[in-house]
């Protein structure tokens, strides 16, 4: 494996909707930075409305740039895996469709080794009922989401989607992972 001390690395996560995921991993200490987005279709640029039709390919992701001096990447993928619903395919909760998909696209390959092995423990060790489904691919490209998606939860927090999706999130994230909080 390599060693990535003092160098930010950056991973590409899906877990439903992106406003979610982006919720949980900026209360993440260690993480330095986060962007909602689009990755794993075919089509460059991809809009909102394209992505959310269901034929882009793509799914909203959030690129999560971190230090792994501070949080390591095994981390970071556990509270991925354990803030989302890792074993139902292409949907979570009420978000159905391709782009909702619990998807990690790694970097590099360090990180589809830790991915894949983490993935194959959490299938053994049976945590949820179902097998996790979690597709493991090569990061390609990334394009960000349209500016009001990103910080979505920290500037909305009183709608209703975050009252009652995000909110719960994180609660558990908190609960479970309350040694990782910023």
């Amino acid at each position: 494996m390599e060693s990535y001390a003092g160098e930010p690395q950056k991973i590409t996560l899906g877990a439903g909707c992106f406003w979610c995921v982006e919720a949980v991993f900026q209360r993440v200490k260690g993480v330095i930075s986060i962007e909602s987005g689009y990755s794993g279709g075919k089509i460059s640029n991809p809009t909102y409305r394209e992505v959310t039709s269901g034929l882009t390919g793509h799914a909203e992701v959030v690129q999560v740039t971190f230090d792994p001096d501070q949080v390591s990447l095994l981390k970071i993928l556990e509270i991925f895996w354990k803030t989302h619903d890792p074993t139902t395919l292409n949907r979570q909760g009420a978000d159905v469709g391709t782009q909702y998909r619990s998807v990690i696209f790694y970097h590099n390959d360090d990180q589809k080794q830790i991915a894949q092995a983490l993935r194959k423990k959490l299938n053994e060790e049976r945590i949820w009922d179902n097998p996790v489904v979690t597709e493991i691919s090569p990061f390609v490209s990334f394009y960000k989401a349209e500016q009001y998606h990103q910080n979505y939860f920290n500037q909305n927090s009183s709608q209703a989607y975050c009252q009652f999706v995000i909110v719960p999130k994180l609660k558990k994230f908190e609960q479970l992972f309350n040694d990782n909080l910023k």
